[in-house]
């Protein structure tokens, strides 16, 4: 069974906080956007902690069957974006998301509660 493009948001985000990702959001983006239907956005302190976030997020959704589209960002930089069409995820150094913001510039999508499970 296909995974709709909620299932996938709560699961790119449960393995963001299994990595230890902070501040852990997911955003609507339906009623704002035609590019997408969710935001995750997550922070982390290191690099390398951004790393092992994003890899956890790509493993976890390979497992489940969903295809990356694309991925922007590498070793190093402070914002990796994977992209899984109906879902963005956006993973910061903590630093550049206060500085970007993504929050406050979508402050009208509403955001869903994530549960670690």
């Amino acid at each position: 069974m296909a995974m709709d493009s909620k299932d996938i948001a709560v699961l790119a985000a449960r393995a963001a906080l299994e990595k230890k990702a902070d501040d852990v959001k997911i955003l609507d983006m339906k009623a704002l956007t035609a590019e997408t239907d969710y935001f995750v956005i997550c922070s982390a302190t290191t690099s390398t902690q951004t790393q092992a976030i994003t890899s956890e997020i790509a493993v976890e959704l390979e497992q489940a069957g969903v295809e990356m589209a694309r991925r922007e960002g590498r070793s190093g930089n402070s914002w990796i974006l994977l992209d899984y069409r109906n879902v963005i995820v956006h993973v910061f150094l903590q630093e550049d998301r206060n500085f970007y913001g993504l929050e406050k510039l979508w402050g009208d999508a509403k955001q869903i509660a994530v549960d670690p499970q």
